[in-house]
């Protein structure tokens, strides 16, 4: 199975190293790695090139922000499984694919996920915040329940039937598109018990106060509208991410 990751970029020179050598460590090799790049004004597309591989393909055009620049790179895919690795991000090992790929094989499944570490943003090796997605059942919607987005991975013919993400929402598209996919009939999901992605801290969502209400304005619309509750839902959303910063050292897998 050929799996695409998609890494949208801009003004990343700082980040973005890491992450392709994370990519490119990785014991399973049928990988397409896709880098949509907004029109970076600093070193990282010289970084991209100097670091680029016969499966590194790399598309630098203006998008509208990063929910339209993770559509072009899902139609310009070509794996049978999509994932998403941000610029800042990298892999926990470099085994994680494989598992991955492995748990598709070996399973029905149609979307694979996982567990999110934070870290700190200058020294990414300091562990924040411990996101344990845990199994899926579909009341969990109602409580606020998304898993990390990064660490879900689509049999890409998925998105034929879920659609791609709405660049209406600025900030919580992807919080749309997964309430869209995990509240849809059958669809086979496998969670696994360890942690995919490393994340560094600082994202868009909580890069300011505005951001922070934009989110949560944007949250409360797409929970209306894909009928899963109302205001104990927004709440339960936020609140639930207190305990992701408890006892973290101990419950890293």
């Amino acid at each position: 199975m050929k799996i695409s990751i998609i890494t949208c970029t801009l003004n990343s020179e700082v980040t973005i190293k890491k992450s392709i050598r994370s990519i490119q460590k990785q014991n399973y090799k049928n990988i397409e790695h896709l880098i949509i790049d907004g029109g970076s004004t600093d070193k990282t597309l010289q970084i991209i090139k100097k670091t680029k591989k016969k499966n590194l393909n790399l598309y630098s055009l203006r998008d509208n922000g990063i929910y339209d620049a993770l559509n072009k790179g899902i139609k310009y895919s070509t794996g049978n499984i999509v994932g998403i690795l941000h610029s800042d991000d990298f892999y926990k090992n470099n085994n994680i694919l494989r598992i991955i790929v492995d748990t598709f094989k070996h399973t029905k499944a149609d979307l694979v996920y996982g567990d999110l570490l934070y870290v700190k943003k200058d020294y990414p090796f300091a562990a924040i915040r411990y996101w344990r997605a845990g199994k899926f059942y579909k009341e969990k919607l109602l409580n606020g329940w998304m898993p990390p987005h990064p660490t879900v991975f689509i049999k890409k013919k998925l998105f034929n039937k879920i659609g791609f993400y709405k660049t209406i929402y600025k900030i919580s598209a992807d919080y749309d598109f997964l309430i869209r996919i995990f509240n849809y009939k059958n669809i086979n999901q496998v969670y696994i018990p360890k942690v995919f992605i490393n994340m560094r801290m600082g994202g868009m969502s909580n890069r300011s106060f505005k951001n922070l209400i934009i989110k949560s304005f944007e949250d409360y619309q797409i929970i209306k509208k894909n009928k899963i509750g109302g205001l104990f839902t927004l709440f339960n959303k936020n609140f639930s991410k207190i305990k992701q910063f408890i006892n973290i050292n101990s419950n890293i897998n």
